[in-house]
C-alpha cells in the first residue's frame, strides 16, 4: 500500500463527492438496481464469462434483498464481497493506489483493501443503508504492521462501530478488533481522526475530490 501520509493528504482533498451515489449510471437502489447489459458484455469480453456471473450475482444481491435489519444486510454484503481475491494494486492494475469501482472489483474478481471496502460501502448504500451509518476507515493492522482499510458501520452516531474487513470473515465490534489501530475515517460528509467519528467532530472536508471524483466518474460512465 502507498505511504499513509500521502493517503491522508489525498483524502483530505476528496471527501464530499461521496454524497453522490452512482454505482452504474443514474442513482438507482434496491429493486430498481440494474447493471447496464452493455457493461456485462464488456466485463465478459475483458475478464471472461465468470465476470458476468459475478456481476449478475451482485445485482441479485441488491435487487432481491429482503433483510429485516441492517445487521442482516451487513452480513450478506461482507460475505459476498469477501469471496473475491486480495491482489495488490501494482500487480492487479499496473499502478500504485488504484481505487477500483465495485464493477471493476467484482468483474476482475479481486483488488486490495480499499477496493473491498469501497464495494461494500456502495453496495450497502444501494441496499438502503443510511450513508451516515457508513464509513471507510484507515487503520493500522498491527499483526501485519501495515496500513489497511476497512468499512465501519455505526448504528447511531455515538455507537461502537462494527468492522467489515476482508482479512477477517466475521463482523465484530471495534472493541474486539484489538489487532487494528484506527487512524482516520471518512464518508460523503467529512473526515474524522481516530475515535472522533462517534462525537461527530470533523477533521476536514472538501469538494476538491480528485481520487473520488475519478472513481465516481468511472462509475457513472460504466467504465471497465
Amino acid at each position: 500500500m502507498s505511504n499513509l501520509k500521502r493517503k491522508i493528504e489525498i483524502t483530505l482533498s476528496v471527501l464530499s463527492v461521496l454524497a453522490v451515489l452512482a454505482i452504474a449510471g443514474p442513482v438507482i437502489t434496491g429493486g430498481s438496481f440494474r447493471i447496464d447489459r452493455g457493461v456485462l458484455e464488456q466485463a465478459e469480453k475483458k475478464y471472461g464469462k465468470d465476470a458476468r456471473v459475478r456481476l449478475i450475482a451482485w445485482e441479485d444481491l441488491i435487487r432481491e434483498d429482503t433483510s429485516s435489519s441492517d445487521r442482516e444486510k451487513l452480513e450478506k454484503v461482507n460475505r459476498f464481497h469477501n469471496q473475491m481475491n486480495f491482489v495488490d494494486d501494482m500487480r492487479h492494475w499496473g499502478q500504485e493506489d488504484y481505487w477500483a469501482t465495485p464493477i471493476e472489483f467484482l468483474a476482475s474478481q479481486g483488488g486490495d483493501c480499499e477496493d473491498f471496502s469501497i464495494a461494500k460501502y456502495f453496495t450497502l448504500k444501494a441496499m438502503g443503508v443510511d450513508e451516515e451509518k457508513l464509513n471507510l476507515t484507515y487503520v493500522k493492522a498491527l499483526q501485519y504492521n501495515m496500513h489497511h482499510m476497512v468499512m465501519t458501520y455505526y448504528s447511531t452516531p455515538g455507537a461502537e462501530p462494527l468492522v467489515l474487513d476482508n482479512l477477517v470473515e466475521s463482523i465484530k465490534p471495534g472493541s474486539q478488533r484489538t489487532d487494528l489501530m484506527p487512524i482516520f475515517s471518512f464518508n460523503g460528509t467529512g473526515l474524522w481522526l481516530a475515535k472522533q467519528r462517534g462525537r461527530g467532530k470533523l477533521a476536514g472536508s472538501s469538494s476538491r475530490v480528485k481520487r473520488w471524483r475519478d472513481l465516481l466518474e468511472k462509475m457513472s460512465q460504466n467504465k471497465l
